[in-house]
């Protein structure tokens, strides 16, 4: 597979080895998937972990490595390879935020904040309407 813009990302991991990555774009489908599920399954206590492996996963899978004598990079398309080449879980997730970012312009320049304070407000509202359904059934049965 092809990878879609690439653009080089160097990284350093936790034990200070300098790593480059190749970013690239999503495909539509397989970006509007990632795209819509990946936030909200790693959020804490609504969120689902398995999913966000999956989506993490696939993600993954648009992310490339440079390999001395190979003309085009290495797509880290498995849970192997993801470990071999990251190293470690905070590689992992700065690299993860960095194809978000690059791939989603509301996830770069600090934009991201806005859309989680939107996204809060709009989960804080269908709570509240829930909980009050949810009340006025319960009096109506009274």
């Amino acid at each position: 597979m092809a990878l879609l813009e690439p653009k080089d990302f160097p990284l350093t991991d936790a034990k200070g080895v300098a790593r480059t990555f190749v970013l690239s774009k999503f495909p539509a489908v397989a970006g509007r998937e990632i795209v819509t599920q990946y936030p909200l399954s790693a959020a804490p206590k609504i969120g689902d972990y398995y999913r966000n492996e999956e989506l993490m996963l696939k993600l993954m899978s648009f992310v490339g490595v440079r390999i001395e004598g190979r003309d085009e990079p290495i797509v880290l398309s498995t849970q192997a390879l993801i470990d071999n080449h990251c190293g470690d879980f905070e590689t992992l997730l700065r690299l993860e935020m960095a194809m978000m970012e690059y791939n989603c312009s509301f996830f770069a320049n600090g934009k991201m904040s806005g859309l989680f304070d939107r996204l809060g407000t709009k989960l804080r509202e269908l709570i509240t309407q829930t909980l009050m359904d949810f009340s006025q059934q319960y009096k109506a049965k009274d």
